[in-house]
């Protein structure tokens, strides 16, 4: 396989450390544990009650409320990130030939929310397989073509 060149022209980010590359970039030169106290769901059965959230993340400051709900907060953080390193490159998408440009996210998981949610509307339900027609392309986000 013949490995082709790529450039990074923008960066992004939405941490436990920072919501942006810039308060990401900070956390991480001053030494800022992103660990914190779990505040997404009742912990208190849990052994652990740590982890590394993403803190102060508002998805109103990003997407319109119906948006919102349609997203899974993984992909809503993939969405973000994705526009600031769009941003952050400073490229005119006019000027560039789409097709040979993208975005590439990555996360160590993703879509936990919304599997959790679908499954468990299911055990709650009947028996019927009803699932929220969001619910795969909610969890599946992780390239970002241009075009």
């Amino acid at each position: 396989m013949k490995l082709k060149r790529v450039v990074i022209t923008g960066l992004g980010a939405l941490t436990p450390l920072g919501n942006s590359t810039k308060e990401y970039w900070e956390g991480l030169i001053n030494g800022v544990n992103g660990v914190g106290m779990i505040t997404r769901f009742d912990a208190t059965k849990f052994k652990t009650r740590f982890a590394c959230e993403i803190k102060n993340y508002d998805p109103l400051k990003y997407f319109d409320r119906k948006e919102a709900r349609k997203f899974d907060p993984c992909c809503q953080y993939g969405f973000v990130s994705s526009d600031e390193a769009l941003k952050d490159s400073g490229l005119d998408l006019n000027k560039i030939n789409m097709e040979r440009a993208g975005v590439i996210w990555g996360s160590g998981i993703g879509g936990l929310d919304t599997f959790h949610e679908e499954i468990s509307s299911f055990a709650k339900g009947d028996g019927t397989p009803r699932f929220n027609p969001f619910f795969i392309p909610n969890i599946n986000v992780y390239s970002i073509p241009m075009t």
